[in-house]
């Protein structure tokens, strides 16, 4: 079972994230949404409207159908024909004739024949189905567009959360304006020319607010990767650590020196943190999700 709600807090995030942006500009994400007489754990509504500078806002406004477009994951120990037969009519008899919907389903144990057959066999053009299990990590989805994009676009074996840190945003910044200065005060110094002045300064603040963007991704930024086997965490391009959880006994919130919390796991070899602060995730999401990911191995 926790991995089948691990499955669908993954899912929820990119929704939020809005990773899932190249099937529809999600707006609305709901948890145990009601569909008929089912109970899918996420729901999310959205359009294909553009949210982005106005130009793409009226080319969205006179071009862009307006239908809705909705997603709705439901996970289970088993998943039959009837039951697929089920949501589909449920989603149908709910949701408006012209709307697309995206269905995913995750099952633990693995897909059923019938199962396999019946959604390849799915022929609506407005309906996307991907069927996945846990214990073969095996998967088939409708052979139509919504199937195939749904399939392409969603991957359910590893959360990423990232974040942009200004702290360390500000640090670069700083190390390419202060360089920047010693340049210029250089040059006035030996050609005795008026090099600094409020100008100057201004172009030096501008420039390194520009450059030290991928500076800071290059050297700073921290990404997170979680999966029901293992995490990945890394700073900048070059630094990474990897590690699985069956290596690791307990974890714990630890707050640093420098008031900064993390999440401390524990092994026989020493412990490792986790600066889980950075990288946008909540407190309490990820110790629940780790917690449960170690005492499962």
């Amino acid at each position: 079972m926790y991995e089948l709600n691990f499955i669908t807090d993954i899912v929820e995030e990119k929704l939020a994230k809005g990773n899932l942006r190249w099937l529809a500009n999600f707006k609305e994400i709901h948890r145990d949404y009601t569909v008929g007489a089912l109970k899918v754990p996420v729901y999310a509504l959205g359009t294909l409207e553009e949210k982005g500078f106005l130009l793409s806002r009226i080319f969205s406004f006179l071009v862009t159908p307006k239908y809705k477009i909705h997603f709705l994951l439901y996970t289970s120990n088993y998943i039959d024909v009837k039951f697929l037969r089920n949501i589909i009519l449920s989603c149908k008899n709910k949701f408006g004739s012209d709307d697309l919907i995206f269905i995913e389903l995750v099952q633990s144990k693995p897909i059923e024949k019938t199962v396999r057959d019946a959604v390849s066999n799915i022929s609506d053009d407005r309906l996307g189905v991907v069927a996945s299990s846990l214990a073969s990590k095996d998967e088939v989805y409708s052979d139509n567009v919504l199937g195939k994009s749904l399939k392409k676009q969603i991957k359910l074996t590893e959360a990423k959360f990232e974040a942009f840190d200004t702290p360390d945003y500000l640090k670069s910044l700083a190390i390419v304006f202060f360089l920047g200065m010693f340049m210029l005060i250089t040059f006035q110094f030996f050609f005795l020319l008026p090099a600094v002045n409020p100008l100057s300064i201004l172009l030096m603040l501008t420039f390194s607010a520009i450059l030290g963007y991928p500076i800071y991704k290059t050297r700073y930024h921290m990404v997170l990767k979680l999966s029901d086997k293992g995490f990945e965490i890394s700073k900048g391009k070059k630094s990474s650590t990897k590690g699985m959880w069956t290596d690791f006994t307990d974890v714990a919130i630890y707050v640093s020196p420098n008031r900064e919390p993390h999440l401390r796991l524990y092994s026989k070899e020493g412990t490792l943190d986790l600066p889980f602060s950075r990288v946008g995730i909540s407190r309490k999401d990820a110790y629940n999700a780790i917690k449960q990911l170690i005492k499962a191995k």
